[in-house]
């Protein structure tokens, strides 16, 4: 990747990461977990999909589903980046004259699919994925999990259905951000060695930092991993990205800041952008 295109993701990534703080607060969303997935939502839409403005109803359009759904803030913060959501309407956050709330809603243009109750959109993905194969399409499926929501058997069912029928147009990529809701995932039920897990089902897996650009297009740009296996990519990513105050808390998966709160982590997430663009340049020199 160039250093002019990451530069460009990184620059998007901090937008979206200041519309996911700004839906914090009138009630509240998912931040803490919105903010781990910004940079791969990012890259995803941004660099690697097939998804425009103009070809949301084209069926030959690549396919995402956040079946991970309480991380809408991020995919709502990448669409209105990319010209796929009127910025106006999260001003309406939460409110009964529109359908921007807590999980992903159909209604908004760019939403494959509802997901509120976790563990649905593996199956869903792969009934696409097997549709898409049929009809003799290139479609690219993508279906975002969290780590947490790995607990969930209907997860694995999909991936054992998806190996059966060597469904390699198919891709699951997790959020690893060691959280579940407000515990850590090795607290309750613990999850690794996680790569051998998903082997042992089939898949063929590879492991990278979710917050790293280069390694993003590197990993998403060999797919699919095999011509007769799924393919899983453990994303490695820190709850909270971006703000030092809430990075890594068990208390800081949903939030509800003041309108005070809000302006202070703003500034805090600036101010950490600069720091981080102050380190890369004296990197270079």
């Amino acid at each position: 990747m160039t250093p002019e295109k990451r530069q460009n993701l990184e620059a998007l990534a901090l937008r979206v990461r200041e519309h996911i703080v700004r839906l914090s607060t009138d009630g509240g969303c998912f931040t803490g977990a919105s903010l781990s997935c910004a940079d791969l939502l990012v890259y995803l839409y941004a660099d690697y999909l097939n998804v425009r403005p103009d070809n949301l109803t084209d069926p030959g359009r690549d396919y995402l589903f956040l079946s991970k759904g309480h991380d809408v803030p991020a995919l709502y913060g990448t669409f209105v980046e990319l010209g796929l959501l009127d910025k106006d309407r999260l001003a309406r956050h939460l409110s009964t004259d529109d359908h921007i709330y807590w999980h992903p809603n159909r209604h908004v243009p760019g939403v494959e699919f509802h997901s509120g109750s976790l563990g649905h959109l593996p199956s869903v993905a792969l009934g696409v994925a097997l549709d898409c194969r049929l009809r003799g399409q290139d479609n690219k499926i993508i279906v975002v999990t969290g780590d947490g929501e790995l607990n969930e058997g209907s997860v694995w069912e999909a991936l054992l259905v998806a190996s059966a029928h060597r469904v390699n147009n198919l891709t699951l990529v997790v959020d690893r951000n060691q959280f579940q809701a407000n515990v850590a995932t090795e607290d309750l039920i613990p999850l690794e060695p996680l790569a051998p897990k998903f082997e042992a089902f089939g898949a063929v897996v590879r492991r990278i930092d979710g917050h790293d650009f280069d390694q993003l297009a590197t990993a998403f740009s060999a797919l699919p991993f095999s011509e007769d296996k799924p393919s899983v990519i453990i994303c490695d990513t820190v709850r909270g990205r971006g703000l030092p105050s809430i990075e890594a808390r068990a208390d800081r998966w949903f939030c509800n800041f003041s309108a005070e709160e809000v302006e202070e982590l703003l500034r805090e997430l600036h101010s950490q952008e600069a720091t981080s663009l102050t380190s890369e340049t004296l990197t270079v020199r």
